[in-house]
């Protein structure tokens, strides 16, 4: 028998002569013995899905139906290929699968296959090609044109800049504004992408400037702490707690970008504010004044501890005390 792997495509040739009556020679017949092989194809309409555009971070998911179109089996596992091809038409292989031992005639299998698009973006496709040829897995089969698969991807990338947000205390403070010596800063960076985790310290750059020196780098420790986004809610947390010993000006700066690289603005985060560790209480005045039935009072508060007695005497004008408000009706200072 001829060797169908070696020899694919063959040519029978005869030579025939009649020595005696030298008359040309009929062929009766001619007989090919053969062993038949299967077909298979992508039936595209038998369960063919694809994503054709997605943001870039966002899964793209091809499930693939393939399906035994001849009278014979496959007697071995097939094996699937599959590979990105990107924007400047670079192949990159993803794994390889072996799918179905003995596949039917007339049967149906569906693969999936899911990558994430992060390391792509633009114009890409994601191809599959079942039973390649010259591979150790291959298995005889009629035709090979259909069994590959192109499918066309336009990856969107990211380049609108994340929002970045700043409060002392809770609160958000303008230039100058005096501080606590011991404040908690909250800084929150938020994306709109819902695929690209912002849970990455590198992403901020802080820079702490105390009165009288130069900017100095403040990195995660005991002082900073980072709290990564969890995912759909992309927006994490930088929570800094220094201790402010020094009286006067500090300054805040502060450097954030999302995976993307895209910058949280066009210029750093900067803010002036002001420290003072004496224990005082000055700027003292309600409004309105004098009142009848309600005032709001105001005041100024400075030091490194929280004060131990705390109260508010409301008098009429000749002195006399007609109600004391302690620490514990006001609430937390």
């Amino acid at each position: 028998y001829v060797d169908a792997k070696k020899y694919p495509n063959i040519r029978l040739v005869a030579y025939l002569k009649d020595d005696s009556l030298h008359t040309p020679p009929q062929l009766d017949r001619w007989q090919v013995i053969y062993n038949p092989v299967p077909e298979l194809a992508i039936n595209a309409v038998r369960g063919y899905t694809f994503t054709d555009s997605v943001d870039n971070g966002a899964e793209i998911a091809m499930h693939l139906p393939i399906q035994n179109i001849s009278e014979y089996t496959f007697t071995d596992s097939l094996l699937v290929n599959y590979w990105v091809e990107d924007a400047s038409r670079v192949l990159h292989p993803l794994a390889s699968k072996l799918k179905k031992n003995l596949f039917a005639p007339g049967e149906l299998m569906i693969d999936t296959v899911v990558l994430n698009s992060l390391p792509y973006t633009g114009s890409c496709a994601l191809w599959a090609e079942v039973n390649p040829i010259n591979q150790p897995k291959s298995q005889l089969e009629q035709y090979h044109f259909n069994n590959v698969a192109r499918s066309a991807v336009y990856i969107k990338p990211d380049r609108i800049n994340p929002l970045l947000d700043v409060t002392f205390d809770g609160l958000h403070i303008m230039n100058n504004d005096l501080v606590s010596s011991r404040p908690s800063i909250l800084i929150q960076l938020k994306d709109e992408n819902k695929y690209l985790a912002l849970n990455d310290t590198s992403a901020f750059k802080i820079f702490l400037q105390a009165p009288g020196s130069t900017p100095k780098r403040i990195y995660f420790g005991s002082n900073m702490t980072f709290v990564p986004a969890v995912l759909p809610n992309n927006s994490c947390q930088v929570i800094l707690k220094p201790e402010l010993i020094k009286d006067g000006t500090y300054q805040l700066a502060v450097q954030a970008n999302d995976k993307s690289k895209n910058l949280s603005g066009n210029y750093d985060y900067t803010i002036n504010f002001e420290v003072q560790n004496e224990s005082s209480i000055t700027q003292v005045l309600n409004y309105p004044n004098p009142f009848s039935t309600s005032t709001r009072f105001v005041f100024t508060l400075t030091g490194s501890e929280l004060p131990t007695n705390f109260k508010i005497q409301i008098m009429t004008i000749s002195g006399k005390v007609v109600k004391e408000i302690f620490e514990d009706e006001l609430g937390p200072l």
